[in-house]
Protein backbone atom coordinates (compact mmCIF):
# COMPACT_ATOMS: atom_id res chain seq x y z
CA UNK A 1 0.00 0.00 0.00
CA UNK A 2 2.84 2.37 0.50
CA UNK A 3 4.71 1.41 -2.63
CA UNK A 4 1.15 2.52 -3.95
CA UNK A 5 0.72 5.21 -2.51
CA UNK A 6 4.20 7.04 -3.06
CA UNK A 7 3.98 5.84 -6.79
CA UNK A 8 0.41 7.52 -7.15
CA UNK A 9 2.64 10.82 -5.40
CA UNK A 10 5.23 10.39 -8.06
CA UNK A 11 3.14 10.48 -11.04
CA UNK A 12 1.88 13.60 -10.07
CA UNK A 13 4.85 15.12 -10.10
CA UNK A 14 5.59 16.90 -13.07
CA UNK A 15 9.13 14.98 -15.17
CA UNK A 16 12.30 16.01 -14.98
CA UNK A 17 14.46 17.71 -11.87
CA UNK A 18 11.79 19.67 -9.11
CA UNK A 19 10.90 23.55 -10.19
CA UNK A 20 13.96 24.78 -7.44
CA UNK A 21 16.75 23.01 -9.43
CA UNK A 22 15.27 24.23 -12.97
CA UNK A 23 15.61 28.02 -11.47
CA UNK A 24 19.18 27.30 -11.18
CA UNK A 25 19.94 26.77 -14.54
CA UNK A 26 18.29 29.84 -15.54
CA UNK A 27 20.16 31.92 -12.78
CA UNK A 28 23.01 33.04 -14.46
CA UNK A 29 21.27 34.56 -17.25
CA UNK A 30 18.61 36.09 -15.10
CA UNK A 31 21.28 37.93 -13.53
CA UNK A 32 22.80 38.98 -16.76
CA UNK A 33 19.26 40.11 -17.69
CA UNK A 34 19.08 41.73 -14.50
CA UNK A 35 22.34 43.64 -14.60
CA UNK A 36 22.19 44.64 -17.97
CA UNK A 37 18.53 45.53 -18.47
CA UNK A 38 16.40 45.62 -15.76
CA UNK A 39 18.41 47.84 -13.26
CA UNK A 40 19.45 50.20 -16.33
CA UNK A 41 15.59 50.33 -17.23
CA UNK A 42 14.82 51.05 -13.46
CA UNK A 43 18.03 53.68 -13.50
CA UNK A 44 15.89 55.87 -16.61
CA UNK A 45 12.67 55.23 -15.21
CA UNK A 46 13.75 57.45 -11.73
CA UNK A 47 15.55 59.55 -14.05
CA UNK A 48 12.43 60.20 -16.21
CA UNK A 49 10.74 61.82 -12.66
CA UNK A 50 13.94 64.63 -12.74
CA UNK A 51 15.22 67.60 -14.13
CA UNK A 52 18.75 66.53 -14.92
CA UNK A 53 21.54 67.88 -17.06
CA UNK A 54 23.54 65.30 -16.47
CA UNK A 55 26.32 67.92 -14.33
CA UNK A 56 24.37 69.65 -11.25
CA UNK A 57 22.29 68.12 -8.75
CA UNK A 58 19.06 66.63 -9.85
CA UNK A 59 15.87 68.06 -8.99
CA UNK A 60 12.17 66.52 -9.02
CA UNK A 61 10.37 67.00 -11.76
CA UNK A 62 7.27 64.92 -10.90
CA UNK A 63 5.19 64.01 -14.30
CA UNK A 64 6.60 67.07 -15.41
CA UNK A 65 8.53 65.13 -18.17
CA UNK A 66 5.52 62.81 -18.86
CA UNK A 67 3.43 65.66 -19.25
CA UNK A 68 5.43 67.03 -22.14
CA UNK A 69 5.15 64.21 -24.48
CA UNK A 70 1.29 64.75 -24.40
CA UNK A 71 2.16 69.22 -24.84
CA UNK A 72 4.99 69.46 -26.03
CA UNK A 73 4.81 69.60 -30.47
CA UNK A 74 8.64 69.00 -30.21
CA UNK A 75 8.03 66.02 -28.05
CA UNK A 76 5.10 64.69 -30.05
CA UNK A 77 6.25 65.11 -33.65
CA UNK A 78 8.67 62.16 -32.89
CA UNK A 79 6.18 59.54 -31.83
CA UNK A 80 3.77 60.52 -34.76
CA UNK A 81 6.58 60.25 -37.25
CA UNK A 82 7.65 56.99 -35.64
CA UNK A 83 3.86 55.51 -36.20
CA UNK A 84 3.87 57.36 -39.62
CA UNK A 85 7.16 55.20 -40.30
CA UNK A 86 5.56 51.53 -39.28
CA UNK A 87 3.82 51.70 -42.71
CA UNK A 88 7.45 51.58 -44.55
CA UNK A 89 8.64 49.19 -41.53
CA UNK A 90 6.26 46.75 -40.93
CA UNK A 91 3.19 46.85 -43.37
CA UNK A 92 4.98 47.03 -46.60
CA UNK A 93 7.75 44.70 -45.96
CA UNK A 94 5.31 41.97 -44.64
CA UNK A 95 3.12 43.02 -47.73
CA UNK A 96 5.47 42.64 -50.13
CA UNK A 97 7.43 39.53 -48.48
CA UNK A 98 3.91 37.54 -48.50
CA UNK A 99 3.66 38.45 -52.41
CA UNK A 100 7.53 37.31 -53.25
CA UNK A 101 6.86 34.29 -50.85
CA UNK A 102 3.87 33.56 -53.17
CA UNK A 103 5.65 33.82 -56.31
CA UNK A 104 8.25 32.00 -55.50
CA UNK A 105 6.63 29.50 -53.67
CA UNK A 106 4.98 28.34 -56.88
CA UNK A 107 7.05 29.47 -59.53
CA UNK A 108 9.74 27.63 -61.01
CA UNK A 109 12.20 30.20 -62.36
CA UNK A 110 16.14 29.33 -63.00
CA UNK A 111 18.30 31.21 -60.58
CA UNK A 112 15.89 31.61 -57.45
CA UNK A 113 19.03 30.99 -54.98
CA UNK A 114 19.97 34.35 -56.24
CA UNK A 115 16.69 36.47 -55.79
CA UNK A 116 16.64 35.02 -52.63
CA UNK A 117 19.90 36.44 -51.78
CA UNK A 118 19.97 39.83 -53.57
CA UNK A 119 16.39 40.00 -51.22
CA UNK A 120 18.27 39.25 -48.47
CA UNK A 121 21.47 40.51 -48.69
CA UNK A 122 20.36 43.96 -46.80
CA UNK A 123 19.75 41.93 -43.71
CA UNK A 124 23.53 40.64 -43.02
CA UNK A 125 24.77 44.49 -44.18
CA UNK A 126 25.38 46.97 -40.94
CA UNK A 127 23.06 50.24 -41.17
CA UNK A 128 25.80 52.40 -40.97
CA UNK A 129 26.43 51.26 -44.26
CA UNK A 130 23.24 50.96 -45.74
CA UNK A 131 22.66 54.74 -44.07
CA UNK A 132 25.74 56.45 -46.01
CA UNK A 133 24.87 54.16 -49.24
CA UNK A 134 21.50 55.47 -49.51
CA UNK A 135 22.26 59.25 -48.57
CA UNK A 136 24.58 58.86 -51.48
CA UNK A 137 21.72 57.86 -53.79
CA UNK A 138 19.39 60.50 -52.26
CA UNK A 139 21.73 63.10 -52.95
CA UNK A 140 20.88 66.00 -54.72
CA UNK A 141 24.02 64.87 -57.02
CA UNK A 142 22.84 61.34 -56.37
CA UNK A 143 22.29 58.39 -58.46
CA UNK A 144 18.21 58.66 -58.23
CA UNK A 145 18.19 62.28 -59.25
CA UNK A 146 20.45 61.31 -62.44
CA UNK A 147 18.79 58.46 -63.06
CA UNK A 148 15.72 60.51 -62.98
CA UNK A 149 17.02 63.04 -65.55
CA UNK A 150 18.30 60.48 -67.92
CA UNK A 151 14.70 59.07 -68.44
CA UNK A 152 13.48 63.21 -68.89
CA UNK A 153 11.81 63.33 -65.22
CA UNK A 154 13.97 65.28 -63.99
CA UNK A 155 11.25 67.79 -62.78
CA UNK A 156 11.08 64.85 -59.98
CA UNK A 157 14.61 65.45 -59.15
CA UNK A 158 14.99 66.91 -55.48
CA UNK A 159 16.54 66.64 -52.48
CA UNK A 160 15.63 64.01 -50.97
CA UNK A 161 16.76 63.89 -47.66
CA UNK A 162 16.45 67.64 -47.41
CA UNK A 163 13.23 67.93 -48.17
CA UNK A 164 9.71 68.57 -45.79
CA UNK A 165 7.39 66.95 -47.03
CA UNK A 166 10.13 63.45 -48.67
CA UNK A 167 12.28 63.49 -45.88
CA UNK A 168 10.77 61.01 -44.24
CA UNK A 169 9.28 58.72 -46.80
CA UNK A 170 12.64 58.64 -48.27
CA UNK A 171 13.97 57.42 -45.02
CA UNK A 172 11.13 55.01 -44.63
CA UNK A 173 11.59 53.31 -48.57
CA UNK A 174 15.10 52.75 -47.01
CA UNK A 175 13.34 50.96 -44.30
CA UNK A 176 11.07 48.68 -46.30
CA UNK A 177 14.31 47.79 -48.51
CA UNK A 178 15.95 45.98 -46.01
CA UNK A 179 13.17 44.82 -44.14
CA UNK A 180 11.70 43.09 -46.89
CA UNK A 181 13.88 40.27 -47.07
CA UNK A 182 13.67 38.93 -43.60
CA UNK A 183 9.66 38.93 -44.00
CA UNK A 184 10.13 37.04 -46.89
CA UNK A 185 12.81 34.13 -46.33
CA UNK A 186 10.15 33.75 -43.25
CA UNK A 187 7.28 33.52 -44.88
CA UNK A 188 9.19 30.88 -47.61
CA UNK A 189 10.19 29.18 -44.48
CA UNK A 190 6.25 28.70 -43.30
CA UNK A 191 5.35 27.94 -46.78
CA UNK A 192 7.26 24.79 -46.52
CA UNK A 193 5.37 23.78 -44.06
CA UNK A 194 2.23 24.03 -44.91
CA UNK A 195 0.86 19.69 -46.30
CA UNK A 196 0.73 19.96 -50.15
CA UNK A 197 -2.62 18.05 -49.36
CA UNK A 198 -4.34 21.34 -48.56
CA UNK A 199 -3.38 22.90 -51.84
CA UNK A 200 -4.37 20.49 -53.37
CA UNK A 201 -8.00 20.12 -52.11
CA UNK A 202 -8.31 23.65 -52.55
CA UNK A 203 -7.67 23.17 -56.39
CA UNK A 204 -9.85 20.46 -56.44
CA UNK A 205 -12.62 22.61 -55.29
CA UNK A 206 -11.88 24.82 -58.14
CA UNK A 207 -9.68 27.66 -56.34
CA UNK A 208 -7.49 30.17 -57.45
CA UNK A 209 -4.47 31.41 -56.48
CA UNK A 210 -5.59 34.70 -54.94
CA UNK A 211 -8.76 32.26 -53.22
CA UNK A 212 -5.63 29.72 -52.39
CA UNK A 213 -3.59 32.38 -50.71
CA UNK A 214 -6.52 33.67 -49.27
CA UNK A 215 -8.06 30.10 -47.90
CA UNK A 216 -4.60 28.28 -47.17
CA UNK A 217 -1.39 30.02 -47.05
CA UNK A 218 -2.35 33.11 -45.01
CA UNK A 219 -3.75 31.19 -42.73
CA UNK A 220 -0.86 28.27 -42.51
CA UNK A 221 2.16 31.64 -42.01
CA UNK A 222 -0.14 33.04 -39.27
CA UNK A 223 2.74 32.33 -36.76
CA UNK A 224 5.49 33.70 -39.32
CA UNK A 225 3.35 36.71 -40.03
CA UNK A 226 3.05 37.87 -36.15
CA UNK A 227 7.38 37.06 -35.57
CA UNK A 228 7.48 39.29 -38.57
CA UNK A 229 5.51 41.84 -37.66
CA UNK A 230 7.03 42.18 -34.13
CA UNK A 231 10.64 41.92 -35.62
CA UNK A 232 9.40 45.10 -38.23
CA UNK A 233 7.83 46.86 -35.48
CA UNK A 234 10.03 46.71 -32.59
CA UNK A 235 13.08 47.87 -35.70
CA UNK A 236 11.04 50.60 -36.63
CA UNK A 237 10.45 51.75 -33.53
CA UNK A 238 14.01 51.95 -31.80
CA UNK A 239 15.34 52.81 -35.70
CA UNK A 240 18.14 55.55 -34.78
CA UNK A 241 20.91 54.10 -37.00
CA UNK A 242 19.25 55.10 -40.27
CA UNK A 243 18.71 58.79 -38.45
CA UNK A 244 21.00 59.58 -37.30
CA UNK A 245 23.08 58.83 -40.74
CA UNK A 246 20.81 60.24 -43.12
CA UNK A 247 18.98 63.13 -41.41
CA UNK A 248 20.15 63.84 -38.58
CA UNK A 249 16.13 64.52 -37.63
CA UNK A 250 16.16 66.97 -40.08
CA UNK A 251 14.92 68.93 -41.73
CA UNK A 252 14.15 70.87 -38.90
CA UNK A 253 12.71 68.19 -36.76
CA UNK A 254 10.89 66.62 -40.30
CA UNK A 255 12.35 62.85 -39.56
CA UNK A 256 13.39 63.21 -35.62
CA UNK A 257 12.01 59.81 -33.91
CA UNK A 258 12.37 58.77 -30.15
CA UNK A 259 15.20 56.94 -30.12
CA UNK A 260 16.96 59.73 -31.54
CA UNK A 261 15.39 62.00 -29.39
CA UNK A 262 16.84 60.51 -26.78
CA UNK A 263 20.16 60.77 -27.95
CA UNK A 264 19.32 64.59 -29.03
CA UNK A 265 17.98 65.24 -25.34
CA UNK A 266 20.66 63.32 -23.21
CA UNK A 267 23.89 64.47 -25.19
CA UNK A 268 23.05 67.26 -27.10
CA UNK A 269 20.82 69.37 -25.20
CA UNK A 270 21.58 67.98 -21.73
CA UNK A 271 17.79 67.35 -20.62
CA UNK A 272 18.69 63.70 -19.43
CA UNK A 273 15.22 63.97 -17.41
CA UNK A 274 13.39 64.24 -20.52
CA UNK A 275 15.10 61.74 -22.88
CA UNK A 276 14.72 58.92 -19.73
CA UNK A 277 10.88 59.89 -20.41
CA UNK A 278 11.53 59.75 -23.93
CA UNK A 279 13.12 56.56 -23.72
CA UNK A 280 10.18 54.83 -21.20
CA UNK A 281 7.32 55.77 -22.77
CA UNK A 282 8.92 53.82 -26.50
CA UNK A 283 9.16 50.84 -24.19
CA UNK A 284 5.96 50.91 -23.24
CA UNK A 285 4.61 51.24 -26.59
CA UNK A 286 6.93 48.97 -28.17
CA UNK A 287 5.69 45.98 -25.60
CA UNK A 288 1.73 47.24 -26.15
CA UNK A 289 2.30 46.94 -29.98
CA UNK A 290 4.05 43.91 -30.39
CA UNK A 291 1.54 42.33 -27.34
CA UNK A 292 -1.50 43.66 -28.95
CA UNK A 293 0.01 42.19 -32.68
CA UNK A 294 0.61 38.59 -31.46
CA UNK A 295 -3.34 38.92 -29.74
CA UNK A 296 -4.22 39.72 -33.09
CA UNK A 297 -2.25 37.75 -35.78
CA UNK A 298 -2.09 34.62 -33.95
CA UNK A 299 -5.15 35.00 -32.24
CA UNK A 300 -4.69 33.45 -28.93
CA UNK A 301 -3.69 35.01 -25.65
CA UNK A 302 0.07 36.14 -25.61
Amino acid sequence: MRLAALTRAYRRRAPGEPRAIGYLYILPALIVYAVFLLYPFGQSVWLSFVHWDGLTVATPAGFDNYRALFTDPSLRAPFLHALLLLVFYAALPVAIGLLLAAVMSRARVRGMTFFRTVLFLPQVLALIVVGVAWRSILAPDGLLNDALRAVGLGGLARPWLGDYTWALPAVGVVGTWVGTGLCMVLFLAGAQRIPRELYEAARMDGAGPLREFRTVTLPGLRPQIAVALTLTIVAGLRNFDLIYITTSGGPGNATSVPAYEVYHRAFETNQVGSAAAVGVALTVLIFVLTVTVSRLVEGRRA
